[in-house]
């Protein structure tokens, strides 16, 4: 039985760290279609206009998407965290 254990406390962690996955499922369950939705969350941030506009011209001079340089240091800032 102690695999069952296992197997419950691994579905238990998948739940907490990908929520969204487990409530398509169960819209799946009740409508019969699995809704669309973005592993993007949009997110506002106030940032200084001159810090901004740097970022940006930096961006369109070397062809990165500024949203994905966010997301990678954000990633990268909160690894082990």
């Amino acid at each position: 039985m102690l695999q069952g254990k296992k197997i419950v406390k691994t579905a238990k962690e998948i739940i907490k760290k990908n929520p969204e996955y487990f409530e398509a499922l169960i819209e799946f369950e009740k409508t019969g279609k699995l809704p669309k939705f973005s592993h993007k969350e949009r997110a506002n941030f106030t940032i200084d206009s001159g810090v901004l506009r740097k970022f940006r011209d930096y961006c369109n001079k070397h062809g990165y998407n500024m949203s994905k340089k966010i997301e990678r240091f954000m990633s990268e800032i909160t690894k082990g965290f």
